[in-house]
């Protein structure tokens, strides 16, 4: 069986870039949708021709012309959607929610991949507000894809490095810490910490796979389940630094959002869930789900004592 051809929508994104990357590194005929809506935005212009000029197409498509998107899925066997999940709210989910109309319209397409990638929405019923909207808008947009009979997989990636792990998962800093490091709570909840490259290097075997048809892939390997401590002492070893560790409880840390903005606050909420809770791991993957690292032993993934080298 050829491989399929592969439609990425917001190929220029964070994640959208390492898709595209790792679609033409297997092989996959791989097309980007370039939207008229980019205007004098250069960067993201240069951005869509580096991927022409590595091997990739790019197919015009407006959210404002619903035939034009028809017309370039219909191209395609595969729609992998990485529009921002940061920037999800309303706007954007009417936008997924067109796209899922292009796909049923056209008809042709065999897997369509949303724009997930974070933590299992149909989990987060309970999320804290504001920022349960993600997760809630994101369940809309699965409830569209499954009425429509598309076929999906849907991707939970957890937590990025570049927004997680080089920072020892300091919120409102990317570098890591100097000399004193926030611990959550006593710093011992388990947390998947994953290379972004290892993310769409999975994603990608995942979309002509028959085990991961009408499935959710959950990407964590077990050697990057990490406590925030572990992860910590991972650093403290490649620096030969101790910080010192300052522990805030659950209820310290929940009222830090008063006075935030709404960014702010939505952090705050996703990263109670992420190192209170647990919710990446408190759960077993049932019948619905696959694990990426067992389906894909073939995939050399990043240990983050790895990833963290490049921050020494």
């Amino acid at each position: 069986m050829g491989k399929s051809k592969v439609l990425v929508v917001g190929g220029t994104g964070y994640i959208g870039r390492k898709i595209v990357k790792a679609s033409l590194a297997e092989g996959h005929e791989t097309y980007v949708l370039q939207r008229p809506e980019i205007g004098l935005d250069i960067e993201k212009l240069e951005t869509l021709l580096s991927f022409k000029r590595q091997g990739a197409r790019l197919l015009e498509g407006s959210f404002n012309d619903p035939k034009s998107l028809v017309d370039a899925v219909k191209q395609v066997d595969v729609v992998i959607c990485t529009m921002s999940g940061v920037h999800f709210r309303s706007h954007n989910l009417l936008l997924q929610l067109k796209l899922v109309d292009a796909i049923k319209e056209a008809g042709n397409v065999k897997r369509f991949l949303p724009s997930e990638f974070g933590m299992d929405p149909a989990l987060m019923g309970h999320a804290l507000e504001p920022g349960r909207v993600t997760f809630d808008e994101k369940m809309v947009v699965r409830k569209a894809i499954e009425e429509a009979n598309i076929p999906f997989t849907y991707v939970i990636a957890n937590c990025f490095g570049g927004y997680f792990a080089g920072n020892l998962s300091q919120l409102e800093r990317l570098t890591p810490p100097k000399d004193k490091v926030f611990l959550y709570g006593d710093g011992n909840v388990k947390v998947v910490y994953m290379d972004e490259d290892d993310i769409a290097a999975y994603t990608i075997k995942a979309i002509d796979d028959p085990r991961t048809l009408n499935k959710t892939l959950y990407i964590r390997p077990p050697d990057n389940i990490l406590t925030q401590s572990e992860l910590i002492q991972k650093w403290e070893t490649l620096s030969r630094k101790k910080l010192h560790k300052i522990s805030i409880s659950a209820d310290d840390f929940l009222a830090s959002m008063k006075g935030l903005d709404l960014a702010g606050q939505v952090g705050v909420g996703h990263f109670y869930h992420i190192f209170y809770e647990g919710c990446l791991t408190n759960f077993e993957i049932g019948e619905g789900g696959e694990e990426a690292s067992k389906l894909y032993p073939q995939v050399e993934y990043t240990r983050m004592e790895e990833y963290l080298k490049i921050y020494v």
